[in-house]
């Protein structure tokens, strides 16, 4: 979640910037109206938003199905009683199947071999739905109180175990003592955490070498990269975590400030191009659209990592020394879930850049 003062003062710093630094055919693809794409990329629509649904954000995939979450305006704390939709679709952004789920979803996760995790209400009230996809049959769990005071936004599965963001930390005197990131698992209909890393650890800053003293005010969305170090995105930070071994007393935690223009610049999501054949799915949650990105050629580089901007709405590559991002593609409203597609029969093709 982000303070929308932040969020207001960010745009329009980032936006000066960009505007001062492109040439005048670059300024016109800055309209939101009209999103380009840089060679050797093309874009193209995948899906919209019906009168049924709307504000697509998340992205998952299973087997020859991608899933993307539409919040449908509904309250971050699920106080409105509203419910998200969850839309099943081809691989040729064909409509299957549509589930409903109680609150604000902000999270998909593929766990096991066909259980859609969907995690609602980031700020507040958190609650999990689990969809059996084979099935299509629902299961809801709640959660206790968070410590935190927020909610839970994001997930990834790493050695088997699921691991979440705790959202919107309530601050303790400006500092963030409480867990960031929690193993997660069912017991009953209840979903138990476990604390993994707190706002305030210690990290190794990846520019300088420094040992920094975290304060991580908005853990959001979760990802790995191709080393299989879960990747944790501080949204209003304008920062990365890379996290060695999480599980072991002896983890080790990487920062990465992020900058667009030689400013600091949040993301919403990050995804690192897999050794199979794939194409690039992300949402623009404000143009109420899923894009589809393809590179020409040989495809995507293995490893290469690229992101979206809620607040510059872009989609970038991403330096993974410098944490500088360089626009792909522009004109969006607010770039959100991103994720590659693979195609079924490469997928085993990424087996061995996926460990430890």
């Amino acid at each position: 979640m982000l303070n929308v003062r932040f969020r207001a003062m960010v745009i329009g710093l980032t936006t000066s910037l960009l505007l001062a630094g492109l040439g005048t055919s670059q300024l016109a693809a800055a309209a939101p109206s009209t999103p380009v794409v840089q060679s050797p990329y093309t874009l193209k629509e995948f899906a919209k938003s019906t009168a049924a649904y709307s504000q697509p954000d998340s992205i998952e995939q299973w087997r020859d199905r991608v899933y993307v979450g539409f919040q449908n305006h509904v309250a971050k704390d699920g106080s409105d009683g509203k419910s998200s939709t969850i839309v099943e679709y081809s691989l040729e952004g064909k409509v299957k199947r549509t589930f409903s789920v109680p609150g604000h979803n902000d999270g998909l996760r593929l766990v096991g071999e066909s259980d859609l995790w969907c995690l609602q209400n980031e700020d507040a009230n958190p609650n999990l739905v689990v969809i059996e996809l084979e099935s299509g049959r629902q299961t809801k769990y709640t959660f206790a109180t968070p410590v935190h005071g927020g909610g839970y936004d994001d997930m990834v599965v790493k050695d088997g175990k699921v691991l979440m963001t705790a959202s919107n930390p309530t601050p303790v005197a400006g500092t963030n003592p409480f867990p960031a990131l929690v193993i997660a698992s069912l017991h009953g209909t209840m979903v138990d955490v476990i604390p993994v890393l707190t706002g305030d650890a210690q990290a190794i800053d990846i520019q300088t070498g420094a040992i920094v003293t975290l304060n991580l005010a908005d853990p959001d969305s979760l990802t790995k990269d191709l080393g299989g170090n879960v990747v944790l995105n501080s949204q209003a930070d304008s920062e990365l975590l890379f996290i060695r071994r999480p599980f072991s007393d002896k983890k080790i935690v990487g920062r990465l400030p992020i900058t667009l223009a030689g400013v600091a610049t949040t993301l919403d999501d990050t995804a690192f191009a897999t050794a199979s054949r794939s194409f690039l799915l992300f949402s623009d949650v404000a143009g109420d659209t899923v894009y589809r990105i393809d590179r020409s050629n040989f495809g995507f580089e293995p490893g290469t990592a690229y992101s979206t901007s809620d607040t510059a709405g872009i989609v970038a590559t991403l330096n993974l020394d410098t944490g500088v991002l360089t626009p792909i593609a522009t004109g969006f409203g607010s770039t959100r879930g991103m994720i590659f597609v693979s195609f079924e029969e490469d997928k085993s093709n990424d087996d061995a850049g996926n460990q430890d």
